[in-house]
């Protein structure tokens, strides 16, 4: 009972099965975990955009805090399984922007000052957490590791463009976040396209790269809506947004099954 309880609660706050979540044991389960660390830099600051307009706040509260929770550990994770020192030095900067970025989102109540920084502080741990995915990729040299990182980025790039589309909505873009938004809503679309037409893909994988392209239809929907005072359309893309999320986990988790 505690068990499906534990499941039911994963899939409600968009998170890995228990399985997912153990310990770093190969090469592909430290491209999907640090691959999740960029998803995460973006959900965050979803949330925390979310928080500030009030939109569904007690589902982007838990968010928020799930969120920060399971970046802590799979950053210790990720810095104990480190393979060479290029890669471990690359997560000691991660792990100093990301204490500034928690300062910032659990120190004070949200607000549009704080939001802004918050914007600008998940751009930098992006950064540093794609560096690290990037890196580990390189050192597996598979097909597998590519499709990892590739689907991996697709679960940020779902997170990017809902940031972007709260952040605006909100107040507290700035100059590059209407651009940003078009350009992760492109290169979604061109990986979706990349992903489907994979040589190695499984029946299984087939199917659930179906499901995420049926999401992919209500999330472009929503984020084509214009943000408004009511809050309507901001609701449906934090909705959306955790709906193809949970749907390209499913889509990681394959990938990382496939023989390395």
């Amino acid at each position: 009972m505690k068990y499906l309880l534990g499941l039911f609660l994963a899939c409600l706050l968009c998170l890995p099965s228990p399985e997912a979540m153990a310990q770093i044991s190969d090469i592909n389960s430290a491209i999907n975990k640090a691959g999740r660390q960029r998803m995460l830099s973006q959900r965050i600051a979803k949330a925390y955009f979310q928080i500030g307009q009030k939109i569904d706040v007690d589902r982007s509260k838990k968010a928020l805090d799930v969120s920060v929770a399971l970046f802590d550990r799979q950053l210790v994770e990720l810095k104990g399984f480190a393979p060479t020192p290029e890669i471990r030095e690359t997560y000691l900067k991660l792990e100093k922007s990301w204490l500034a970025y928690k300062d910032i989102l659990l120190g004070a109540p949200s607000s549009p000052d704080n939001g802004r920084k918050v914007l600008d502080l998940s751009e930098e741990v992006l950064l540093l957490a794609n560096q690290g995915t990037e890196q580990l990729e390189k050192r597996s040299g598979t097909t597998a590791g590519r499709l990892l990182n590739l689907s991996g980025r697709q679960r940020m790039l779902s997170q990017r463009m809902a940031k972007y589309y709260q952040a605006m909505a909100w107040g507290v873009g700035d100059a590059n976040s209407s651009a940003g938004l078009g350009k992760a809503r492109r290169e979604f679309a061109d990986a979706q396209a990349e992903l489907l037409a994979s040589s190695v893909n499984t029946p299984q994988l087939k199917d659930a790269l179906g499901l995420v392209g049926q999401q992919w239809f209500f999330f472009e929907n929503a984020l084509g809506q214009k943000s408004g005072a009511d809050n309507r359309p901001q609701t449906a893309v934090a909705t959306t947004s955790e709906r193809i999320l949970e749907e390209m986990e499913s889509v990681v988790t394959l990938y990382e099954r496939l023989p390395h």
